[in-house]
């Protein structure tokens, strides 16, 4: 399948970058969800992280309303709202408000994720138990959606939201019992055998049952991708966010982006050096033929209908220009 048959979406975390403020992250957001615009992206997302000092997106209907209202075209979504944390009577009539105020240009994409720490989880009020209530909240989450929960979700959305699982593992069942569009990133992308993405979205289309909000499978696979004019260039612009990743695997803390040294990753501790070569090679990063070579190769292994591009880059600029190459590889349509 030609890329140009491919959707091509962004998801961006709000990062922040060390020396500049969150509000200025948040404004980076929307400036950047407008250029998405501007390049024929079919969606632009957000996400949803608590106490995390690297990132400042933690209310992602709140920005997503922000970011609809900056935009006029593209779809505006989260990637995800994490159901653990939520009421999903409260989710639903977020998502149903927004669409009511943007119609047709509202998508939710729900989780299972948990606090990244104890605290976080204290604070939200939520165990370690909560993620084991992920398809019973889903079920009432979209009972709510389509007008058949107990109680009447208002406004009404009648099923008019598209909803997307974000999953790995059993997270794949849970959205073809549901009838619901997936979402697979991470090392799973690139892993063989029973656990990869070729077998685990098999599972998933063999499992499919119809549903009011997708009539059949839908892949949305999600990576981090930066194009440059070297290959060195764009991997030197996913190298703050892969550091930041592995300290905070190591150290127990997200902080915020630093610009990559001349010598990362040789600079860091072993552990965290082997990490950031990890996610570096669970990427798809370098020059446009080389990127475009990368994702063809993604596509045909996954079958993938849309690509969400993700990866947060301290390099605003290289980051633009990444974006822009990316839309030119996928042949999207400037407006």
């Amino acid at each position: 399948m030609p890329l140009s048959d491919v959707a091509l979406s962004l998801l961006d975390r709000a990062s922040t970058r060390r020396g500049s403020t969150e509000a200025e992250a948040l404004a980076r957001v929307l400036d950047r969800a407008q250029r998405a615009e501007e390049l024929g992206y079919h969606r632009f997302w957000v996400a949803e992280h608590h106490g995390v000092p690297g990132i400042a997106g933690s209310a992602p209907a709140v920005l997503m309303a922000a970011a609809a209202a900056r935009t006029r075209r593209i779809r505006i979504g989260s990637g995800g709202v994490m159901l653990p944390n939520h009421q999903p009577l409260v989710v639903a009539e977020q998502a149903a408000t927004l669409q009511a105020l943007h119609p047709g240009r509202i998508d939710l994409g729900v989780g299972r994720s948990l606090g990244f720490t104890a605290a976080v989880r204290d604070a939200l009020r939520t165990g370690k138990e909560a993620a084991d209530r992920f398809g019973a909240d889903l079920a009432e989450l979209l009972a709510h959606l389509s007008g058949t929960a107990a109680v009447t979700a208002r406004p009404r959305d009648h099923a008019a939201t598209p909803v997307f699982v974000l999953a790995t593992g059993a997270g794949v069942d849970v959205a073809a019992r549901a009838g619901l569009a997936v979402v697979l990133g991470g090392p799973a992308l690139f892993r063989p055998g029973p656990e990869g993405a070729t077998a685990v979205l098999e599972r998933y289309r063999e499992r499919f049952r119809p549903s009011s909000w997708w009539p059949q499978p839908y892949v949305v696979v999600s990576a981090n991708v930066a194009v440059a004019g070297t290959r060195e260039a764009a991997r030197r612009l996913l190298l703050p966010e892969a550091r930041a990743l592995a300290v905070s695997r190591t150290r127990g803390e997200f902080p915020p982006l630093e610009p990559a040294g001349p010598a990362d990753p040789q600079a860091l501790p072993d552990r965290e050096r082997r990490l950031v070569e990890e996610s570096l090679a669970a990427s798809v990063h370098g020059t446009a033929p080389e990127v475009r070579a990368g994702l063809e190769r993604l596509v045909a292994r996954t079958g993938a209908d849309e690509l969400l591009v993700t990866g947060g880059a301290y390099d605003l600029e290289a980051q633009a220009e990444s974006d822009r190459r990316l839309a030119a590889l996928f042949a999207l349509r400037p407006r």
